[in-house]
């Protein structure tokens, strides 16, 4: 088993793609950490749909490009891509976000997507959130229900080049450090004032 902070640093926003199948064991295990994502009063407001047959996935790839546009060209090579759909929380979840005034279930779908994307990289995947996209043609092409929302696309496959390990080691990211993120008892940060 893979030490923790290893899949942490392995895990990139891979946007360089080969042409490697995925195999649908690795699909179910990076679904299955998604499930027992923790969620607000156990909402889990989630509802994956892996999209892999090549008409749909250059359908749906189309629709993360802007008009006139380069960004996420790179959606075209992944040979998987997971629509991530807001479904509708339970009312618990419900009153606790208004009476917090807080989206809990944005919230658990983001717990739930990292824990697809630290699966997929302990297997050596890479994947690639994605927020830009057209969701009214989503939800069409997807066959989306009322009432449930587009709100992420995941890519989803082995690196163009090497493994996901040394595509990791060469990318340098650029993080804040400690200090700048984080502090003892107080808020430590940039005063606004």
């Amino acid at each position: 088993m893979t030490q923790f902070k290893t899949v942490v640093d392995r895990r990139i926003s891979l946007r360089k793609y080969g042409d490697a199948p995925v195999s649908d064991e690795a699909i179910e295990q990076c679904l299955e950490a998604a499930r027992l994502a923790p969620s607000a009063c156990n909402a889990q407001p989630w509802y994956y749909v892996v999209v892999r047959d090549p008409g749909q996935r250059e359908k749906l790839a189309r629709l993360c490009v802007p008009p006139g546009g380069v960004m996420n060209g790179f959606v075209r090579q992944a040979p998987v891509l997971v629509a991530l759909i807001a479904e509708r929380p339970n009312i618990a979840s419900q009153i606790g976000s208004a009476l917090k005034n807080k989206p809990f279930f944005l919230i658990d779908i983001g717990i739930s997507a990292e824990h697809f994307c630290l699966q997929a990289a302990e297997l050596g995947l890479g994947t690639c959130m994605i927020g830009w996209f057209q969701e009214g043609k989503v939800r069409q092409l997807l066959q989306i229900p009322r009432g449930r929302r587009p709100v992420l696309l995941i890519t989803l496959g082995y690196p163009a080049e090497g493994t996901l390990e040394e595509v990791s080691q060469q990318r340098r990211r650029n993080r804040k450090p400690l200090s700048e993120i984080s502090a003892s008892e107080v808020y430590g940060g940039d005063s606004l004032e």
